[in-house]
């Protein structure tokens, strides 16, 4: 599922799942037992273009709409120490013109068409989508092949630098202007060592974007915007037998690209809690504990993320009723897993009340975890937290387009589990997780496990910070 704590970024980032509304009712209406022996479907049909291009088709004809769902299998952990923030960088590039759509009439003829697009980059991968009517199919291919096979002339210096500037100015507004937008990049400073893929932030640093050559923008053009390292899904009122053709026309001239291969990191392990103090202009200061876990669908993945919900997901939660209704020392908490393609972590935050310091919340963190590690959660709140997700699971199965749509679920599933339809699956893996196993990992992950923990406060008081050594 989808785990809608990632961080925010505006053309940047993920989402998940999707269905119909018809069944969405009847799911809801049915009885619990029964509601388990539905079995989602998205179905789909596949084909591969001789250039190496994977298509993935689902047809859902109840309204007369379209998606083009194209993600290119690169993000932030395939750069690498001193050239970072390129895949962010190349997804701006994306929108500004290809050698027969001059700049601007990208969105210019899709939004004649009644269309809308959009784009975003994690860690593992980057993506875009067109969405419109049906009838504006063949306007979608034909703009997503020229740039994916007609990008190269058009990457010029006055282009990089005009991007590099705007990628620049959204770095400042999102993370250095923004309260605690530096927090996540000192954090995966700690987490993992210089030379790991998710180091550093996916939108880079402000060096390496100047460092950026316009020879270096091209080589990662050549590199991943190939046909062999991306996977289309093209979903809604279509037909296999109406779009293999249109496929390929636009995009079967188009050349292979090289093979991409990785080799996956050494696993992680911190030897020891790493404290850090961070001086922000901010009001109120925060505190951030932050534990290695597992990659996403990994055995705990699902289990790790409904622990996060028992703890601060909602007024019901642990950390929520203890911190901010009972003490009433903080005015806000949040717990979440983040799996990613290489890597997880686990993630609590929570933002103190005026008059506080970081201690006190800091001591209550460690005293709720410890009770859930010694005495699990109870029946009721795992049916709380398993409803809350089943019910976000089925809401987004309603659109086929968009972030998190089915489009963009099967290119989800199909790149990190080799699965397109395993909507089912997913959702299971949340059903089978019982008190005892959220007890286990309260226990294995965070209790019995080294973390990262970063203060940040505000600037010239660093005595509110969290202090290693104070009896937690």
């Amino acid at each position: 599922m989808n785990r809608t704590h990632r961080r925010p970024d505006a053309r940047t980032h993920a989402v998940r799942p999707v269905l119909l509304v018809p069944l969405l009712a009847a799911l809801a209406a049915a009885p619990a037992p029964r509601l388990a022996a539905q079995t989602l479907r998205v179905p789909y049909q596949t084909f591969t273009l001789s250039n190496g291009l994977k298509v993935i088709v689902h047809e859902d004809h109840s309204v007369p709409i379209v998606t083009v769902n194209t993600w290119y299998h690169v993000g932030s952990s395939d750069e690498r120490p001193g050239r970072t923030g390129f895949a962010h960088l190349f997804e701006h590039l994306m929108f500004m013109g290809s050698e027969h759509v001059p700049t601007g009439d990208f969105d210019k003829l899709l939004e004649a068409a009644g269309g809308d697009n959009n784009g975003s980059t994690t860690e593992d991968r980057t993506n875009y989508f067109e969405d419109g009517p049906a009838n504006a199919l063949a306007l979608m291919l034909y703009l997503d092949s020229d740039r994916m096979g007609f990008l190269l002339p058009e990457i010029t210096p006055p282009k990089v630098d005009l991007q590099r500037g705007v990628v620049q100015n959204e770095r400042r507004q999102s993370y250095e202007n923004q309260p605690y937008g530096l927090a996540q990049e000192n954090i995966l400073q700690r987490l993992y060592p210089a030379d790991h893929p998710y180091h550093w932030p996916v939108i880079g640093s402000m060096a390496d974007l100047n460092a950026a050559s316009i020879e270096d923008v091209r080589r990662f053009d050549r590199q991943y915007y190939t046909p062999s390292n991306a996977t289309m899904v093209i979903a809604g009122d279509v037909t296999l037998r109406q779009v293999r053709p249109m496929v390929e026309r636009w995009f079967g001239g188009i050349a292979r690209g090289p093979a991409v291969t990785r080799t996956p990191p050494p696993a992680v392990h911190l030897a020891a809690d790493v404290y850090a103090t961070l001086e922000d202009r901010v009001q109120l200061p925060r505190v951030y504990d932050t534990w290695h876990t597992v990659k996403a669908f990994a055995p705990d993945d699902a289990g790790l993320e409904m622990l996060g919900e028992v703890l601060a997901d909602g007024k019901a939660s642990r950390l929520y009723k203890r911190l901010v209704y009972e003490l009433q020392i903080a005015t806000q908490v949040a717990a979440f897993q983040d799996g990613g393609r290489i890597d997880g972590k686990f993630e609590i935050f929570a933002t103190a009340r005026p008059g506080h310091d970081l201690n006190e919340i800091a001591r209550v963190i460690d005293q709720e975890v410890r009770t859930l590690a010694d005495s699990g959660p109870t029946a009721r709140e795992v049916e709380r937290v398993r409803n809350s997700i089943e019910a976000d699971f089925l809401g987004r199965m309603e659109r086929v387009g968009s972030f998190g749509g089915k489009a963009d679920q099967l290119n989800y599933y199909n790149y990190f589990v080799g699965t397109p339809d395993y909507f089912q699956r997913d959702l299971d893996r949340y059903r089978a997780v019982t008190p005892a196993d959220i007890q286990r990992l309260a226990r294995d992950y965070l209790l019995r496990a080294h973390r990262v923990v970063l203060s940040v406060v505000p600037a010239g008081h660093t005595e509110l910070a969290a202090t290693e050594g104070v009896s937690r």
